[in-house]
């Protein structure tokens, strides 16, 4: 989440990499820039902390002079099930320690805006990606958790891990599904641990008691947190062994 949220991955990612035994890392990065999207120096920021791969969701939009980039790169996705004439991609893959792992970025239709249908998508992409490894990463981008679970369960035993991505909210249910499948409904956010999910409070407060929209910005001051999920992943079949979650408070 904003500048705060970038300056925990240089300080922290490189030694939550090493302390794991963390052979690639991918990041949801939509409010990477000032809490509102992308742009390229913020991207490079992050690939430079350490991270390998950047998904995104609905925010990946709001900074227009970024769109283009999405089809010059191939380490950053859009939602899949955005319209296919947006610029982008929605899957992709990236070399971990040598192993090809897969991407699939999808949104949720739950109190979001409208897409195609992530489960009919996701689906599809998966069935490519499976052509070029066993290991394949999915993040649902999605405000509902009965949404994110239902793709979890519609894709256990074809994808290493789902996570869920948007609410900022670390939740704890980290599991393995039958299929092989490691899931956990949200994995959280990194930046600001005040204000209200990494945005000042005053501005958020003002919205709710007077229903008048008011400018949001990112909580500067205070302390932060690094929120993560580990993955365990057996290489050979792409089944999921363990995973653990991280949650640092406190952080200066």
């Amino acid at each position: 989440m904003g500048a705060p949220g970038r300056e925990v991955l240089k300080k922290h990612l490189a030694l939550a990499r090493e302390q794991h035994h963390v052979d690639g890392v991918i990041a949801n990065g939509e409010n990477a820039a000032a809490g509102f999207g992308l742009t390229v120096q913020t991207a490079e920021e992050m690939f430079a902390a350490g991270v390998d791969f950047i998904t995104s969701g609905n925010h990946i939009w709001d900074k227009r002079e970024f769109r283009g980039a999405l089809d010059e790169t191939d380490r950053i996705l859009r939602p899949a099930n955005y319209p296919p004439n947006l610029p982008g991609r929605g899957a992709g893959t990236f070399k971990a320690n040598g192993v090809t792992v897969g991407v699939v970025n999808l949104m949720g239709r739950v109190f979001m805006p409208p897409v195609d249908d992530p489960f009919r998508v996701g689906r599809s992409l998966v069935d490519d990606l499976r052509m070029l490894t066993p290991i394949i990463v999915v993040d649902v981008h999605a405000e509902a958790t009965s949404e994110k679970m239902a793709l979890g369960r519609f894709l256990d035993g074809s994808v290493s891990l789902v996570y869920g991505t948007h609410t900022h909210v670390q939740t704890s249910d980290e599991q393995i599904f039958p299929g092989g499948t490691a899931y956990l409904t949200d994995v959280g956010m990194t930046g600001p641990s005040e204000g209200v999910i990494g945005m000042e409070s005053a501005a958020v407060l003002e919205r709710f008691t007077s229903a008048v929209s008011e400018r949001f910005a990112v909580q500067k001051t205070g302390t932060r947190q690094f929120c993560a999920a580990v993955a365990t992943i057996d290489v050979a079949t792409g089944r999921a062994l363990d995973i653990k979650r991280t949650f640092l408070r406190g952080l200066a």
